[in-house]
């Protein structure tokens, strides 16, 4: 399962299509929307997504997970759109025989979807705004 979608996002779908019967673990990460970044007020925030490579792109990390941990299955998605405080714009699970490979896998999954996703969000604060692209890099 690798979305780009503009529906709200929910965790249960991911469980439920990575849990195996040999699955011991399942960890999941979902990122939100929040009030503050770099000690400026947000407003909201707008995602936007190169679709026909941001799949590739997500199924290109499961193969990297798959390479370096035991894991079931990796499951992303991630929106598009404007967000608002509070709202979810990225989710991901992995299931694992044990706990250790989820959780790492996890943790290494979110950060590499940042790094070379073609993923861009327009931080919109109450004084200004600011596009952010993969690796944080700023785009104009």
């Amino acid at each position: 399962m690798f979305e780009i979608t503009d529906q709200a996002l929910f965790l249960e779908p991911l469980i439920a299509a990575v849990k195996r019967s040999s699955s011991g673990a399942i960890a999941t990460f979902l990122g939100v929307v929040r009030e503050e970044t770099r000690g400026r007020q947000v407003r909201y925030l707008e995602y936007e997504a190169y679709r026909e490579m941001a799949i590739p792109k997500m199924r290109e990390i499961a193969g990297e997970i798959r390479r370096r941990w035991k894991v079931d299955e990796v499951a992303m998605v991630h929106r598009v759109g404007r967000l608002e405080i509070g709202e979810a714009s990225v989710a991901i699970a992995v299931s694992a025989p044990h706990r250790q490979d989820a959780l790492a896998a996890c943790g290494y999954a979110i950060d590499r979807l940042k790094e070379i996703v073609p993923i861009w969000k327009k931080e919109v604060w109450t004084d200004g705004e600011e596009w952010v692209g993969p690796s944080g890099c700023e785009q104009h």
